[in-house]
């Protein structure tokens, strides 16, 4: 039995091939496109075959992932609107550049649209036509084999007494038992084998469509917002005004936001309290109370870090906590004029404070003027002697409130937004202590700051805390995972599956002996063809066993294929 010729590419004028090397593949053959005549109809073909091709269908997904850099890097409208605010200010040459380029939204921007659109359109228009002539030849036989199999770059040959019928059937048998599809067509079998490389050729490219789909689809109807919540506090309603940011995808309307509320009963954190990690967070965990729809029951769940509480496509997330001093405010009668938690925001990883307490309504100075109060806050957790400007552990170990009043006007009317976390001094007066200086006092829980001449107290009660929850509703999230799992797989197949065929032709030869030849042909150059081929001539020639040799003849173990080394 001769072995079997290294994998070299058929050469190109091997006319006589036919339709065994043909259809290897769905990929449409490549050809210089003819200089289009004059006419719509024909631009519009030379355009589509253009389009529809991989060349452009890569340059086009280039430009996407391209498209998606300045997206990434530079502040998104979407996204937040006060960093591209920011930006605009610190640039103020460079953000009307960007402006009119529309990298502050690329995603929605007319550019990018047109790029995504026509690679959508480009996809599809590559994989029906390839679908359906895959179809048709899984329909079809492997075509019949060539007359001179010594041109396939994989070939053997020997001679056998056996007969050409009982070594064609042993071939069927032997190939069908590998997954071959196979038959017998005049004096040789035909199998071929390897077509999941193509179905997962088509089954990636049917990915990219899916994610494109999902990710257009979820940008559309997507819904994100943010709420901060006290523990033990009011509750959250799914609806717009609840929210205290809210965006939104083009065609999202306020009918599809899922009905659900929820309050928060209880969060707990640890810390790691000695070591290296000393203030590291061990657990976040938010107690929540919840109920579907108007008159769902009350249900309890645990929302954690990365695992969100999931009410039908809504998905609501556990993102960040604070403290909330309890804040009792007096006026100079006595009567209370504001009670209530004030969430502080952190300004370190020991969530050392600050924030505004406001007191807008209802406050009389000691003259009876009705006035506002405005007073600044900073917290420590967990006050050190020695240490006043930051907290020193992240937990409620010995907390202290800083508090510096002032009174006059907040400017809340005025109709410019502001934060609730920022205080607007320009019309407000500091509160003087008896040696002239500006008041300020260290309160711990349950003290109180007197105000000068009769102007009232304030009260630190004791401390809650805060959570904020990112509550999203994006569709076609499950399509989008579903379509990259598939892509892996679909990549992989095409990647490492190969599709290949063989041929096995028996005959009487001139002298009587059945003459056996086998030969195989792959899509690509790789060794896996002659070493499939090797394997498969070693078994049937174990059932077909060559024939005694004349020491006149030559010796036909060796029979290479034309152009291949011996």
């Amino acid at each position: 039995m001769s072995k079997t010729t290294p994998d070299a590419p058929a050469p190109a004028d091997d006319q006589d091939l036919g339709a065994a090397g043909s259809q290897l593949s769905t990929a449409p053959a490549e050809s210089l496109a003819n200089v289009p005549g004059l006419g719509v109809v024909g631009w519009a073909r030379w355009f589509w075959r253009q389009l529809t091709s991989m060349r452009v269908a890569l340059l086009l997904l280039l430009l996407v992932a391209l498209g998606a850099i300045p997206g990434s890097l530079i502040p998104q409208t979407g996204q937040d609107a006060t960093k591209v605010a920011d930006f605009e200010k610190a640039h103020p040459t460079l953000a009307p550049v960007y402006e009119k380029l529309g990298l502050f939204h690329v995603y929605s921007s007319v550019w990018f649209s047109a790029v995504y659109i026509l690679l959508f359109v480009s996809l599809i228009g590559c994989i029906v036509p390839r679908t359906w002539q895959f179809v048709g030849q899984l329909r079809s036989r492997p075509p019949g084999a060539p007359k001179r199999l010594t041109r396939l770059p994989a070939y053997t040959t020997w001679r056998t007494t056996a007969e050409p019928e009982q070594v064609r059937e042993a071939a069927l048998a032997l190939l069908k038992k590998r997954r071959f599809r196979s038959h017998l067509a005049g004096d040789a079998v035909s199998a071929e084998k390897g077509y999941l490389r193509e179905v997962g050729n088509l089954a990636f490219h049917i990915a990219l469509i899916v994610m494109l789909v999902a990710f257009a689809w979820g940008q559309l109807f997507k819904a994100e917002g943010n709420k901060l919540l006290v523990e033990g506090g009011s509750g959250f309603s799914n609806t717009l005004i609840a929210y205290d940011d809210f965006k939104s995808g083009n065609l999202f309307g306020p009918d599809d936001l899922n009905p659900f509320s929820f309050t928060l009963d209880k969060f707990q954190g640890t810390y790691e309290k000695t070591g290296p990690n000393k203030g590291t967070a061990r657990t976040f965990q938010a107690a929540v109370t919840y109920s579907v729809g108007a008159y769902g029951k009350d249900k309890r769940d645990v929302i954690k870090v990365n695992h969100p509480l999931e009410i039908d496509d809504s998905k609501v997330y556990l993102t960040a906590h604070g403290y909330a001093p309890v804040i009792t405010v007096r006026d100079g009668k006595g009567e209370v004029v504001f009670h209530d938690a004030v969430p502080l925001l952190p300004l370190d990883s020991n969530v050392t404070s600050s924030g505004v307490i406001k007191v807008l309504d209802g406050y009389h100075n000691a003259k009876g003027v009705l006035e506002q109060l405005g007073i600044s806050a900073f917290f420590l957790p967990t006050y050190t002697a020695g240490s006043e400007t930051a907290s020193t552990f992240p937990a409620l170990n010995n907390p202290v409130l800083n508090l510096a009043p002032y009174h006059g006007d907040l400017g809340v009317n005025s109709g410019i937004p502001q934060s609730v976390y920022q205080m607007d001094k320009t019309h407000m007066k500091e509160f003087k202590d008896s040696k002239g200086a500006q008041l300020r006092e260290n309160l711990e829980p349950g003290e109180t700051m007197t105000l000068p001449d009769g102007a009232g107290s304030v009260t630190y009660e004791g401390t809650k805390q805060w959570a904020n929850f990112q509550i999203t509703q994006q569709p076609g999230s499950g399509w989008a995972l579903t379509g990259a799992i598939a892509a892996i797989f679909g990549l992989a197949a095409s990647l490492f599956i190969q599709r290949r065929r063989v041929w096995v032709r028996a005959v009487k030869g001139a002298d009587g002996v059945t003459v056996v030849e086998m030969a195989g042909l792959g899509r690509s150059e790789s060794a896996k063809v002659p070493e499939e081929l090797g394997d498969l001539a070693g078994i049937l020639y174990d059932r077909a066993p060559g024939a005694p040799e004349d020491p006149d003849t030559p010796d036909p173990e060796v029979v290479p294929a034309e152009g291949a080394e011996k």
